[in-house]
């Protein structure tokens, strides 16, 4: 318990919606981000999926949320950029920071991304399967947040205000120390640490030479930080307290968890995907579990990974129950400039 000090928390939300009213999604998720804010989490970050009734467009989603929020960290986790151009995505990213003043958080996967066969016809011009899906496409994006001009220190562009050297714009300074990669595998971790990025490693993490959770991600957070210069890592876990939930909703609480347990007792499928337990019930059986997380103490940064399958009120139940009675007992202060939320 003495061990653990965590200074900055924040939640991941996955911006559900009905099939025929995504409006009314987005809206509720706009409203849990201003939620957060007034309970004084430090940051919230959204999901980007595709094919889903979910943010499809992180960077539209959060373009909004700058203007609804006034001091939150607004987060991507994560962005696929195997669908992406690196250049038009550093250009719209480039815009919400701008627009947000400074506070975006960018993470991004690289990889063959989720329902290929599906989308990429849609995406690529040609034969997509031999695609550039590899790490270098996150290198690209990253080299063009930059700043740096194009051609040399002669070369110009005319534009309605004269003459004037190309880069990227606008030009968003400190953005680029603000990339995470989710990493789940040793490569992954390495190679992220090596080039200067961030580290978003949550519950779901590939077994290598362990059928251990904890053990695989120690290791992972370990490779990360031997591998470059120090930078931030910030730890996801499901948890889901229920102290001012009724009999219903807990009920409810529980059996979530119970139907996913099974899942974390063995690596699963040909990559030996490792799933960490939910961590499901009062403040007290909470912090218990997490005072026993051996990942805790390694990091100063914690993410309360909200569930797919809950209502719009749950999810505020949620982040105002983990607020008032997890996260203090866990190191964490409130911002002086916070204001309570009910």
């Amino acid at each position: 318990m003495g061990n653990i000090s965590i200074s900055h928390i924040g939640f991941l939300t996955p911006g559900n919606y009905p099939d025929a009213d995504p409006l009314s999604g987005l809206e509720q998720t706009l409203e849990q981000l201003q939620y957060g804010e007034d309970l004084g989490f430090d940051s919230a970050w959204v999901r980007q999926r595709h094919l889903e009734p979910g943010i499809s467009s992180a960077s539209a989603f959060l373009a909004a949320a700058t203007q609804r929020t006034s001091r939150i960290e607004l987060g991507t986790a994560v962005i696929p950029i195997g669908y992406e151009s690196p250049y038009r995505l550093a250009e719209d990213l480039a815009t919400v920071d701008v627009l947000s003043r400074g506070r975006l958080n960018i993470g991004v996967s690289a990889g063959r991304p989720l329902h290929a066969e599906l989308i990429a016809p849609l995406v690529f011009d040609g034969d997509w399967a031999g695609y550039d899906f590899s790490h270098d496409r996150v290198l690209r994006f990253a080299g063009n947040l930059r700043g740096t001009y194009l051609g040399d220190e002669q070369t110009f562009i005319k534009t309605p205000f004269g003459q004037q050297r190309p880069r990227l714009q606008p030009y968003a300074k400190g953005l680029i120390d603000r990339i995470w990669y989710g990493g789940g595998s040793q490569r992954s971790a390495e190679w992220a640490g090596r080039n200067g990025f961030n580290l978003l490693t949550g519950n779901v993490i590939t077994g290598e030479g362990t059928d251990d959770f904890f053990v695989a991600q120690s290791r992972l957070i370990k490779t990360h930080r031997a591998a470059g210069t120090a930078r931030r890592v910030a730890l996801g876990r499901v948890i889901v307290p229920f102290d001012s939930a009724d009999a219903v909703t807990r009920r409810r609480y529980r059996d979530y968890a119970e139907g996913r347990h099974e899942r974390t007792l063995s690596p699963q499928g040909e990559r030996r995907t490792l799933f960490a337990r939910d961590v499901i019930g009062t403040s007290d059986e909470i912090l218990e579990q997490l005072f026993a997380d051996p990942i805790l103490p390694d990091v100063s940064e914690l993410r309360l990974e909200l569930p797919y399958e809950f209502e719009h009120e749950e999810y505020r139940q949620i982040l105002h129950d983990f607020v008032t009675t997890v996260a203090p007992e866990l190191g964490w202060k409130a911002r002086p400039e916070s204001r309570a939320a009910s």
